[in-house]
């Protein structure tokens, strides 16, 4: 928090008009404009991945093959999310009705994963990220990401706490679950502009899903299969998110920042090259996604030098890692905020 506190006093007298030069000198350099030929080759890739990969689960049949066709499955499914999540922020189109029409097809279709409650959650995060009263996503639940909630844990709840660390990546074949959970609860207790169309595609995902499955494989392989399946897209999902801000700053009601560095000090950048940022779907470049949301995933790694020489010259930290290193921060964190 000691780097919280130095900005805050630094930032006081330019709150606003740091970010408006940045955004002038991001919008100059054209960064800003859609990718429409680049998003139709994603799309189109990306289609081909998931079809293939479901083609490749029915040719194979009744094998004990169909585990690695699980695997396959989860990177499709996963790659197929992260395409959600650019329609969610509106980098593919201009218009909303487009947007919402793609987020909710990969959304709830394709994934069984509600996308008007993912938007609210997401939008709240990007609003507050790592704000520990605001943030959702380092609300209380299974992990502890403060030492406020680390405190009220006892008995079995501090052991866990204790060992979340440790115990993580196991918890990440959960997630994939706790998604499908979390996305039918929101249909009962979570505004959406279109309750009954995504109730309605929910219910046709979970149909197709279980009667594909279950027409080509006996019980038994089609219950392995969906532990694989839905296991490492938790997994995937998670290792993509939780490089972003884990083991970053946490803010509190003291901490007034301006929006700049509100965004900038609560991220971390991932590098390692281009396939990095397919493997990660463009989330690797947090900083830049933070600051420019509707900014086309094609051009985040054009935007970083600009975003990254702007900190420097403000004397705004400016986080990055490579892929493991990513990981080790935030897991120490993890370990060292439930001691």
């Amino acid at each position: 928090m000691t780097v919280i506190a130095q900005e805050r006093r630094g930032a006081q007298e330019q709150r606003g008009s740091d970010f408006a030069r940045l955004s002038r000198e991001i919008a100059a350099a054209g960064l800003m404009r859609r990718r429409p030929g680049r998003y139709a080759v994603t799309i189109g890739l990306t289609a081909l991945l998931f079809a293939g990969s479901w083609v490749a689960f029915v040719f194979v049949g009744n094998s004990w093959w169909t585990l690695a066709i699980g695997a396959l499955c989860a990177i499709a499914t996963t790659q197929v999310a992260f395409l959600g999540h650019d329609a969610g922020h509106k980098q593919m189109f201009r218009s909303r009705r487009a947007a919402e029409v793609a987020g909710l097809t990969v959304g709830n279709l394709a994934t069984g994963l509600s996308f008007g409650w993912w938007v609210d959650k997401h939008n709240r995060h990007h609003a507050n990220p790592n704000h520990e009263d605001h943030d959702p996503d380092v609300g209380e639940g299974v992990i502890v990401w403060t030492e406020k909630q680390a405190a009220k844990r006892t008995g079995w709840g501090r052991w866990f706490a204790r060992n979340q660390a440790r115990l993580f990546f196991p918890l990440l074949t959960l997630e994939g679950l706790n998604l499908h959970v979390s996305s039918i609860k929101a249909l009962f207790n979570v505004p959406m502009r279109h309750r009954r169309t995504e109730a309605l595609l929910l219910v046709m995902h979970t149909i197709g899903y279980f009667a594909l499955v279950f027409s080509v494989l006996p019980p038994g392989k089609a219950l392995a299969f969906m532990a694989v399946h839905q296991g490492l897209w938790g997994v995937y999902m998670g290792m993509s998110f939780a490089p972003n801000h884990k083991g970053m700053p946490v803010l509190t009601a003291a901490d007034e920042l301006d929006f700049l560095r509100k965004q900038v000090l609560t991220s971390r950048n991932v590098l390692g090259g281009k396939w990095v940022d397919v493997v990660l779907g463009g989330l690797n470049y947090q900083v830049e996604h933070h600051l420019f949301p509707s900014m086309p995933r094609a051009n985040l790694r054009r935007a970083a030098p600009i975003v990254r020489a702007y900190c420097a010259e403000h004397n705004i930290p400016y986080h990055w890692a490579g892929m493991v290193e990513s990981y080790r921060q935030a897991l120490t964190y993890m370990h060292n905020v439930a001691r």
